[in-house]
């Protein structure tokens, strides 16, 4: 038996969206179920997103801290953002945060993993990055406004930051899983056998 996930679409029966916001919207679906129930399904829309493990040559991991106020936390994250742009390409997406976040550029870019965040309340689909052969970026550091004006930037050793997920100390979602999803590729086929960075991604297609 092959553990996959597959592609499926139950019936909807009438749909309709409460709130639109600035980046994403509330939408109120009238699924069918199995049995011929119809049920409310109520979800945020989202336009999907990217993440960058930044991983230099000395095995450390570049993470910033960031307010975020739904969760009142300060959590520490690898570089991400938004898929602004429909169809986008997520390579030059994540190749735009690493800059603006953390004024980095990357010679080496490979797919780490493609996770959906949080598939019973939001479609957001995010795809991780590991990015290699770091160096500084050129030209004037991007201007920063609101919680991203008050970041903090490290490099933090892979190792600590696997204790910190374990121990709990650690939550941002792309954070926890690049980082485990780090350590399982180094321990099998090893990082050159990722998949390349434009490899397809069902979930937010888009031109190479």
């Amino acid at each position: 038996m092959t553990i996959k996930d597959t592609a499926e679409e139950w019936e909807v029966r009438a749909t309709q969206t409460p709130f639109v916001g600035n980046k994403t919207s509330v939408r109120t679906d009238d699924v069918v179920m199995p049995d011929g129930s119809v049920v409310h399904r109520d979800y945020q829309v989202h336009p999907g997103s990217v993440a960058v493990l930044a991983l230099d040559d000395q095995g450390r991991v570049l993470v910033i801290r960031q307010y975020r106020h739904p969760v009142r936390h300060k959590l520490w994250e690898i570089p991400a953002g938004l898929l602004d742009i429909p169809g986008e390409n997520p390579l030059h997406a994540a190749q735009r945060e690493l800059y603006e976040e953390a004024h980095v550029k990357a010679e080496d870019w490979r797919v780490l993993t493609d996770v959906f965040t949080t598939p019973g309340g939001c479609d957001e689909a995010v795809r991780i990055f590991l990015a290699r052969d770091l160096s500084e970026a050129e030209g004037q550091r991007f201007e920063v406004e609101d919680e991203e004006a008050d970041m903090e930037l490290s490099r933090v050793p892979v190792d600590e930051l696997v204790r910190g997920v374990l121990t709990g100390e650690l939550h941002n979602n792309c954070l926890v899983v690049g980082v485990l999803s780090l350590i399982a590729a180094q321990q099998g086929d090893g990082l050159d056998a990722l998949r390349p960075a434009e490899a397809p991604w069902p979930a937010r297609p888009f031109e190479a």
